[in-house]
C-alpha cells in the first residue's frame, strides 16, 4: 500500500484497473510505435484527432511526462511497446477523469521534443515525441581528415525507414527494407577497397530526415553520397534500374517528375518537424548547381548505370534528372538509385532475394570504383591500391605471395570465389 501511495502522489502512475473508456469529445490513442536511431529514440503516438498536450521532464529517477488533454487509451498498448534505445518503458493512466497521462521511464537525461503531424496518404493524426540523450557538444566541430593522403568517404543512404516504409510491393515487401539490406551489402564491399571507406547514413531501421541525410554525409567527411531506393509506379508491367542526379529545371520526364514528389514526400510519413525550417535552408552553405558538381554527378551516374545493366533490365539507358530533396545542399557528386520497380512482382521477388541484393551491391561498387579510377573528387589524394594485370599462366596463389598479401584479403577485394582468372583482367592489390 506504501508503494501506491508513493505512486499515486507522484501522479506519474496509477493501477491499471482506473483506465476508463474513451466518452464522447474525447481523443482515442489507437496505437503506439517505437523507432530507435543512433541521435533519438522516438515514439509515436496515432491518434483519432489531434489535441493539446504538454510535456515535462521528472529526475531520480529519469522521467518524460506527457499530459494528453481530453484523451484514451487501451492501457494494455503500453505492454506491448518494446525496450529501445533511451526508452526503458511506457505507463499511462486517466487524470481528472477526462485526460491521460503518459510516463516514460528513460534509461538516461533526455532532451524531449513533441509536434503533431497532420495526416498523409499512409497515416492519420499523429503526435511525434523525439528523446535525445542529453550530451554535451552534441553539434561540436566537424572533424576533417588532413589533406594528406586519406581514405575515400563514400556515403550510403538507405531511403524511408522507421515510419515510413517506402513503396510497399504486391507481396508486402517494404522499400526500406530492401535498401537497408543492400545498402548494408555495399558497404561491406566498401570496407574492402583500398582507399575507400563506406558511411552508413541509416544502418538500421528508423527515420532521418531528409536534411537530416545530408548534414550526417556532410559531417561524415563524406566525398560521395549514393542515395538507394526502390521504384514504384500504377503500371506493374514497368520494370529496371534508374539512376537520376538533381535537375534545377525540372524532372527529365513524367516518371521523374511522379518519383521525386514520392521521394520528396518522406518527410511527411516519416514524421519531421517544419518549425526549424528557415535555420535549415540558412545552414545550407552549398550551391549544387555549380557546374563541377553536376558534372561530377552526371559522371558518376552514367558508370553506376552500366554496371547496373550489367545485373539486370535498366528503365532506360541513359541518367534521368528530378529536383530531389536528398540530393540538395550537397557539394559532392551525389545521385540516387532506384534498384527496380518493387511494383513488378517479378523484380520484387528478385529484391527479396539476398543472391540478387548481392549482385545489386557489387554493381554498385564496381560503379564507384570505375567512377573513383576516372574522376577523383577535387581536393582528394586516396591512399589507392596497387592493380596487376593477370598475365597466361599466373595463379591467385602466386600473385598473392608475389606482393605479401593474404590469399583471402586478395580474394575479397576483388570479389573472386574460385580460383580460375582470366588473362589480361586487372586485379587490384590491396
Amino acid at each position: 500500500m506504501r508503494l501506491w501511495a508513493a505512486l499515486a502522489a507522484l501522479a506519474v502512475t496509477v493501477p491499471f484497473a482506473l483506465a476508463q473508456p474513451a466518452t464522447a469529445g474525447q481523443t482515442v490513442i489507437k496505437d503506439i510505435r517505437t523507432w530507435a536511431g543512433p541521435e533519438r529514440t522516438r515514439v509515436v503516438f496515432d491518434l483519432t484527432e489531434p489535441t493539446d498536450h504538454s510535456l515535462f521532464t521528472l529526475s531520480n529517477p529519469q522521467r518524460v511526462v506527457i499530459d494528453f488533454k481530453s484523451a484514451a487509451m487501451n492501457p494494455r498498448l503500453t505492454d506491448a511497446v518494446p525496450e529501445e534505445g533511451v526508452l526503458a518503458r511506457i505507463r499511462s493512466a486517466p487524470r481528472d477523469r477526462r485526460d491521460l497521462r503518459v510516463v516514460f521511464d528513460t534509461r538516461t537525461d533526455v532532451e524531449p521534443k513533441s509536434f503533431l503531424v497532420q495526416p498523409n496518404e499512409k497515416y492519420g493524426h499523429r503526435l511525434v515525441v523525439d528523446l535525445e540523450p542529453k550530451q554535451a557538444d552534441r553539434d561540436g566541430p566537424v572533424k576533417t581528415a588532413p589533406e594528406s593522403r586519406r581514405e575515400l568517404v563514400i556515403a550510403i543512404d538507405a531511403g524511408h525507414g522507421g515510419e515510413d516504409p517506402g513503396a510497399i510491393g504486391k507481396r508486402g515487401t517494404y522499400e526500406k527494407d530492401v535498401v537497408l539490406a543492400v545498402a548494408r551489402k555495399l558497404a561491406n564491399l566498401i570496407e574492402k577497397e583500398p582507399g575507400m571507406r563506406p558511411l552508413l547514413i541509416r544502418g538500421k531501421d528508423y527515420y532521418l530526415g531528409l536534411r537530416e541525410r545530408t548534414r550526417k554525409a556532410r559531417e561524415g567527411g563524406a566525398d560521395i553520397f549514393v542515395s538507394i531506393h526502390a521504384d514504384a509506379i500504377e503500371n506493374r508491367t514497368v520494370r529496371g534500374s534508374s539512376v537520376y542526379t538533381l535537375s534545377r529545371q525540372g524532372a527529365s520526364t513524367e516518371v521523374a517528375r511522379l518519383l521525386a514528389e514520392r521521394e520528396n514526400s518522406a518527410d511527411r510519413i516519416g514524421g519531421v518537424s517544419l518549425e526549424d525550417k528557415d535555420d535549415v535552408v540558412a545552414s545550407v552553405l552549398v550551391d549544387l548547381s555549380r557546374a563541377a558538381t553536376v558534372e561530377s554527378s552526371n559522371a558518376l551516374a552514367s558508370t553506376i548505370l552500366s554496371q547496373l545493366n550489367t545485373v539486370g533490365a535498366v528503365h532506360k539507358h541513359s541518367v534521368e534528372h528530378a529536383g530531389f530533396v536528398v540530393l540538395k545542399s550537397l557539394d559532392m557528386p551525389s545521385v540516387l538509385v532506384e534498384l527496380a520497380f518493387i511494383s513488378n512482382p517479378t523484380e520484387e521477388q528478385r529484391l527479396r532475394s539476398g543472391d540478387y541484393q548481392w549482385a545489386l551491391a557489387r554493381s554498385l561498387r564496381d560503379g564507384l570504383r570505375g567512377y573513383v579510377r576516372e574522376h577523383m573528387p577535387p581536393g582528394v589524394r586516396v591512399a589507392q591500391g596497387r592493380e596487376h594485370v593477370v598475365r597466361r599462366g599466373e595463379t591467385l596463389s602466386g600473385i598473392a605471395r608475389q606482393y605479401s598479401v593474404s590469399l583471402r584479403r586478395l580474394r575479397d577485394v576483388n570479389d573472386i570465389r574460385g580460383d580460375q582468372l582470366i588473362a589480361g583482367s586487372t586485379l587490384l592489390i590491396p
